[in-house]
């Protein structure tokens, strides 16, 4: 047996967290859910669906007949324009907190995934991305893109979207990341994620894809079973720092990325994603960031049998069975 046989922790350089990896586990009879996997067929528009053209959404607005991405105001938005609420200091500590959401349509086609795009309607979300990320982060301290994938990721509609909040703070997880940059760059004088882009590409067995702009990686401290890590090799702190060719290269990566997930199960892969770049309110103090993107898919072992952080996860700490290396496998062998 290796060392890769044995449990052993792995630090998450970008939160301080660490994450319990136990591949002897991979070897246990599995007796737990086994449902197969449902088979789902969409049509290209659905006149039910209150994100197609032409439909009429739940609030009353008629969408109209896009024909590329769609972006509109989130007609049920986690954060409102004007605080309400007061500070409240103390032990039970509040404080308010406003912003404004968008809802980002991909395609007009309700059966199209970000996975099945073409290059060009996926640029044409990336593009989305950009600028969205540039309006409002003149106006907001943090901008948070991001999307749930399928309903097993909780996913309101089919429909391929994503959406963007916005808000007048910094939250928790880009707060922790920012730190852990900040404080690699202080002690070693280089930014962190270019660091990791070094040490992943000299060990390459987590590497899934590459290009001469971004890499996806399952990075060495992955929690879920095929999470990804894509990565801007360039000095890039926000979305709308990229390129013209930064963003035809990250078309291209997502491209071969995203049908890789799909092919693992023969299924359109559920996941949660998000870009994490500096927040806006950081101005130009952020030369210890890098922009990254996250994708955490839940499935384990089929299309419809997922990782459940539950129990030991939920109680103590981050645990996994499949090696990051073992997933990163799989995957680049479907991404070639």
């Amino acid at each position: 047996m290796t060392h890769a046989d044995f449990p052993h922790r792995r630090l998450n350089r970008l939160t301080g967290e660490w994450v319990l990896v136990s591949p002897q586990r991979m070897k246990r009879p599995w007796q737990g859910e086994t449902k197969p996997a449902a088979s789902v067929e969409r049509p290209g528009h659905d006149p039910d669906c209150y994100l197609c053209p032409g439909n009429e959404r739940v609030g009353g607005t008629r969408n109209p007949d896009y024909d590329g991405a769609f972006v509109f105001p989130n007609d049920f938005p986690a954060l409102l324009l004007e605080p309400g609420g007061d500070r409240r200091d103390g032990l039970l500590r509040e404080e308010p907190a406003c912003g404004e959401a968008r809802v980002i349509c991909y395609a007009p086609d309700h059966s199209a995934t970000l996975a099945r795009l073409d290059h060009d309607a996926r640029r044409a979300v990336i593009d989305g991305w950009c600028d969205l990320s540039a309006s409002l982060g003149h106006k907001w301290a943090h901008v948070q893109i991001f999307e749930n994938k399928g309903s097993m990721m909780g996913a309101s509609s089919p429909h391929p979207h994503g959406q963007v909040w916005a808000g007048d703070f910094v939250p928790t997880l880009v707060a922790r990341e920012d730190g852990c940059q900040r404080a690699h760059f202080d002690q070693h004088g280089s930014v962190l994620l270019e660091d990791v882009i070094a040490a992943e590409q000299a060990d390459a067995r987590r590497v899934v894809a590459d290009n001469s702009h971004w890499l996806a990686v399952v990075p060495h401290w992955a929690a879920w079973p095929f999470e990804t890590l894509v990565i801007a090799k360039n000095d890039v702190r926000r979305l709308e720092e990229l390129t013209g060719p930064a963003r035809d290269a990250l078309a291209e990566i997502l491209g071969t990325l995203l049908p890789a997930y799909d092919a693992l199960f023969d299924t359109d892969f559920p996941y949660s994603m998000g870009w994490h770049g500096a927040p806006h309110g950081s101005g130009e103090g952020c030369a210890h960031w890098r922009l990254h993107a996250h994708f955490f898919p839940p499935l384990l072992r089929s299309a419809e049998i997922r990782k459940h952080m539950v129990g030991y996860e939920l109680m103590a700490e981050t645990q996994r069975d499949l090696t990051p290396e073992a997933a990163a496998q799989r995957l680049r062998e479907l991404a070639e």
